[in-house]
């Protein structure tokens, strides 16, 4: 089963024709990570704790449609590329009465110790790693399925 995360679209984060403002989603795939990596048991509490941590090294977000105040909408991460220096997760950002896709995305990430020098996690810590892949084979059997059908 996909992990997918829910969110209610706060007052506060609509502009000023009610409308989600643009840079909340950015905000909405960082939390949306925190709770997929936690739920995999990945928290970023302990990576940090084992001196791991993930950077952003860039964001591209397509806007679809939009979302305002009290929607729902339902965000799905998958690990769209993993080197184990390097990854890339993608989001698909969903309407939850009308399904209708909101918002496409991704952001790049690296690994880094403490000092923010590049590591491997596939060294450094192939416990964490053997699950990143392990995200990664499930986005490719499910993205091969699809072509396949």
């Amino acid at each position: 089963m996909r992990f997918k995360y829910e969110r209610k679209i706060n007052y506060y984060e609509t502009d000023r024709m009610g409308v989600v403002h643009h840079s909340n989603y950015i905000r909405y795939l960082e939390e949306t990570r925190c709770a997929w990596l936690e739920y995999k048991e990945m928290p970023f509490e302990q990576m940090e704790k084992e001196g791991i941590t993930i950077p952003v090294l860039g964001v591209n977000c397509k806007y679809k449609h939009h979302v305002t105040f009290a929607d729902t909408i339902i965000i799905e991460p998958y690990l769209k590329e993993y080197s184990g220096v390097r990854m890339t997760v993608g989001y698909k950002v969903t309407d939850k009465k009308t399904g209708e896709l909101v918002l496409t995305g991704e952001t790049k990430h690296c690994f880094t110790n403490r000092e923010i020098k590049p590591i491997n996690l596939k060294k450094y810590a192939p416990h964490f790693s053997e699950k990143f892949q392990e995200l990664y084979d499930e986005y490719q059997s499910t993205k091969n399925k699809r072509i396949n059908t």
